[in-house]
């Protein structure tokens, strides 16, 4: 008997989204289960992966322990120790001590005094914590209204960062660079959000422009250069901008990211037998 598969969502989204669609085409031991049904026995999966787990942002201890309880009784994926270190953007700190090109980031914790935080120019302000745009908001030139959303975002007990708004991304786009496996699987353009009026139809993530793309060898050698550094993922997504002095990781999606997977036609299958690749 084929071990079942479980693809976890959340109660708060009873449909599948675009990837999970594909997936389940190409994966018919697999079943969409909430992370947050507190009846599923999560011990009667050969693996767990992790897909629409949205609104953890909002629960973040409880999904925490969540994780942790799964992963004592099956395979996890991506690893508990991942999901842990990922969930809070404070890892950007760890890749620049890596030597690895990062957009310039200050976090300010509630408590401390975000005097320092540089809040001139275009700038965005937004959670430590957070999906998608959620909480997140574009300045330009006006201290007073960045350091307002900073304390806005302290008094919900959460922790700021501060960015310069890399306004290339207006023109040239956001570049998602996807790995299934480890591997190089294809690459998505997204349009700028925070710049735009965009929907928010669901709540839980800001409808995005998404196309395919080809990247490019500078893409490709810093996400290449990110994911080596990081073994035993079966899946990740490397957000890159464009700078004068080439791309730069804007963040590292490796607990629930959209996977773009309609963006190739071959993707939904590679994705497929790199979840399949956890039940040996």
């Amino acid at each position: 008997m084929t071990a079942r598969i479980a693809l976890a969502t959340t109660v708060e989204l009873p449909e599948p989204d675009a990837d999970e669609s594909a997936l389940i085409a190409q994966l018919p031991e697999a079943d969409r289960v909430a992370w947050d049904d507190p009846a599923v026995d999560w011990s009667a999966y050969g693996a767990v992966v992790l897909r629409s787990t949205w609104n953890y942002t909002a629960h973040l201890q409880d999904f925490h322990a969540w994780a942790a309880r799964v992963d004592a009784v099956t395979v996890l994926a991506n690893p508990l120790a991942t999901i842990l270190w990922n969930t809070d953007k404070r890892y950007l700190r760890d890749l620049a001590a890596r030597d690895i090109a990062t957009v310039p980031t200050t976090f300010v914790a509630p408590g401390e005094s975000p005097a320092d935080a540089p809040v001139t120019g275009a700038v965005v302000v937004k959670p430590a914590v957070g999906a998608g745009s959620a909480g997140a908001r574009l300045f330009h030139d006006d201290p007073d209204g960045a350091l307002a959303h900073v304390a806005a975002l302290h008094e919900d007990g959460l922790v700021a960062m501060v960015q310069p708004y890399l306004e290339q991304v207006d023109t040239v786009g956001e570049t998602a660079m996807i790995y299934l496996n480890g591997q190089f699987s294809h690459a998505a353009r997204k349009a700028a959000i925070l710049s735009k009026e965009q929907t928010n139809s669901t709540g839980l993530f800001a409808e995005e422009e998404i196309s395919a793309c080809t990247a490019t060898d500078a893409e490709r050698e810093l996400a290449d250069r990110v994911v080596a550094t990081m073994p035993g993922l079966t899946y990740a997504r490397v957000d890159l901008l464009p700078t004068d002095n080439g791309p730069v990781v804007l963040e590292l999606e490796l607990t629930e990211p959209s996977l773009f997977l309609d963006t190739d036609s071959e993707a939904p299958a590679r994705a497929a037998a790199a979840i399949r690749a956890l039940l040996n």
